[in-house]
């Protein structure tokens, strides 16, 4: 089992199964219970929020806006589900902490290397929110550059609906084959859309293992922390 997790939650899986955008209160408490079995566990969870049921960055860029002003917008966006992860965790006991890129006091801690270990250290579910505080960068780079700034053990990507990694689309190609192992070698020569190629070579250069997994089976999320074989394993060549 392991020790110290980094936990990537897609914004999307927070507006539920109906929803077209938003956070749905419901569905944000059912994924806390997840983390709270973790957290049960003895486990120390950080967690990095996506915020891409609210905003996309990159999709308004393609619209015409200017990219920086766009990814900044969505990191606001990131503020707001990390607030509502944690609101749902510490309905259910769990202390938790959002630590933030962006300067907001009145809302959340400023992100401080030290102190967030600290907090892991002292068993409280440390919340990333802000992404890295600049544009350019996804939040699956925040999540990678977090993990491996607090020593996390391995990164595990949670998927709205989705297995783990394939070779093409599962919802548009239905043989699509779905991959038990792979390396982040092969993800970015195959141009695989597990995670933008920035944060595949961090992973690699740092050696961090990656779990891609489908987060709205409920007990997935302990599964992959107990290193039982779900979805995609992704490992350095």
């Amino acid at each position: 089992m392991y020790k110290r997790v980094l936990l990537k939650l897609s914004g999307e899986a927070l507006k539920g199964e109906n929803a077209t955008a938003g956070i749905d209160p419901k569905t944000v408490m059912a994924i806390a219970k997840q983390v709270k079995d973790v957290h049960d566990l003895g486990v120390e969870v950080g967690i990095v929020v996506g915020g891409g049921n609210i905003w996309r960055g990159k999709t308004a860029e393609e619209l015409g806006m200017e990219r920086a002003q766009a990814d900044y917008m969505g990191m606001l966006a990131t503020m707001m589900n990390g607030l509502a992860v944690q609101d749902a965790l510490e309905k259910l006991g769990v202390p938790s902490r959002c630590m933030t890129a962006l300067q907001i006091n009145q809302v959340a801690e400023p992100y401080i290397r030290r102190k967030a270990i600290h907090h892991l250290e002292k068993g409280i579910v440390t919340i990333f929110i802000g992404g890295l505080g600049s544009p350019y960068f996804s939040t699956d780079t925040a999540c990678v550059l977090r993990a491996t700034e607090i020593g996390a053990d391995v990164v595990l990507m949670a998927k709205n609906g989705t297995d783990g990694v394939y070779d093409s689309d599962p919802r548009k190609n239905p043989n699509a084959k779905l991959y038990n192992t792979l390396t982040f070698s092969e993800i970015l020569a195959q141009n695989l859309q597990v995670m933008d190629s920035t944060a595949a070579s961090l992973c690699k250069d740092n050696k961090m293992q990656l779990i891609v997994f489908n987060m709205n089976k409920t007990g997935n999320i302990v599964k992959a922390v107990k290193g039982e074989k779900i979805g995609t394993l992704v490992t350095v060549d």
